[in-house]
């Protein structure tokens, strides 16, 4: 089965094509001919992923699935949020966000956090909507060097170590966005 992912993230692509392997044809959106940046206006992780899902379809219409991520903070009220990627300002810069994020938590000691992903697919003009989370803590200070965002400073329940700190296979194993592929895969194996 063709589908597009809908992200120019390109480490979203490789982490979602090391996981589906060669069961499902993967297009990205330049090769189905979007060279445009999809819309991005929701206030929830969910809105944000129906409406990349969606614009794909109606413009394209390529089966598709895209994905939003978020991190989610207690002690924050839940920010960064569905601002996650631009929680530092604009261009988006992983090491603002950071910054930003423990200079929020300063003094804080209610560490407690999740990164959320909602995935929408769009089959056949059919929406189906699939949610993985990863719980765990924000540290005080960044530790590894692997991954991207807040893997840094994130540090998953169970684990005494970062997702920065994990292979691409260890982190791939527990992640929020894997939990919610796993949902996803297992649909379209229905």
């Amino acid at each position: 089965m063709t589908l597009c992912f809908a992200t120019n993230n390109a480490n979203k692509l490789a982490e979602i094509s090391a996981m589906l392997g060669d069961q499902f044809d993967l297009k990205t959106l330049q090769e189905i001919g979007c060279f445009e940046e999809i819309p991005e206006t929701q206030d929830t992780i969910a809105g944000n992923s129906r409406q990349k899902a969606q614009y794909v379809w109606e413009h394209f219409r390529v089966n598709c699935f895209a994905d939003d991520s978020g991190l989610e903070v207690d002690a924050l009220d839940g920010a960064p949020g569905v601002h996650s990627a631009y929680y530092g300002g604009h261009p988006r810069s992983y090491e603002r966000n950071v910054n930003l994020l423990l200079t929020n938590l300063e003094g804080k000691t209610d560490r407690k956090a999740r990164f959320r992903t909602v995935i929408t697919l769009v089959l056949d003009g059919q929406y189906h909507a699939f949610e993985g989370v990863a719980e765990g803590v924000i540290l005080t200070e960044p530790r590894g060097t692997g991954g991207f965002g807040y893997d840094p400073v994130f540090q998953p329940d169970g684990y005494d170590r970062t997702f920065a700190e994990m292979s691409l296979d260890e982190k791939g194993a527990i992640s929020h966005r894997r939990k919610a592929f796993e949902k996803l895969i297992a649909f379209l194996k229905k």
